[in-house]
């Protein structure tokens, strides 16, 4: 995600986690142009998607692994949230599911849910 923190309600980043990271990053490089950059996740290496001009990382492709296993094999976008627990409590309030509990993300945290209609979205506050 960007370091200029996005105004609350606005998609901040998307990510792809499927089982074959590696694939996908190489389909989306020749279908779109992004430059693939290796972010190491220990064992492995996911990938910050980058614009061939700027070099502004814009998205991300993930192996569905450890905290990734059990997210579906679609783009998954992230939205500011001013507040992610209260967010995801209220998500789960009016029928929603928190697929991924909140947790630390880059300086901030995050969740996913999905909301009744069983659709995924990930929800970020960035650090105050």
């Amino acid at each position: 995600m960007s370091a200029a923190q996005p105004n609350v309600g606005t998609i901040a980043w998307h990510d792809l986690t499927v089982a074959d990271a590696g694939s996908l990053r190489d389909f989306y490089s020749k279908v779109v142009g992004w430059r693939a950059e290796s972010v190491s996740m220990g064992e492995y290496d996911d990938y910050a998607m980058a614009t061939p001009r700027t070099g502004e990382s814009v998205a991300g492709v993930c192996h569905a692994r450890g905290t990734n296993a059990d997210l579906p094999a679609q783009w998954l976008m992230y939205v500011i949230v001013a507040d992610v627990e209260s967010s995801a409590r209220t998500c789960a309030e009016l029928g929603g599911k928190v697929v991924v509990s909140v947790r630390p993300l880059m300086g901030g945290r995050f969740c996913v849910i999905e909301d009744p209609a069983g659709a995924v979205l990930a929800m970020y506050q960035p650090a105050a």
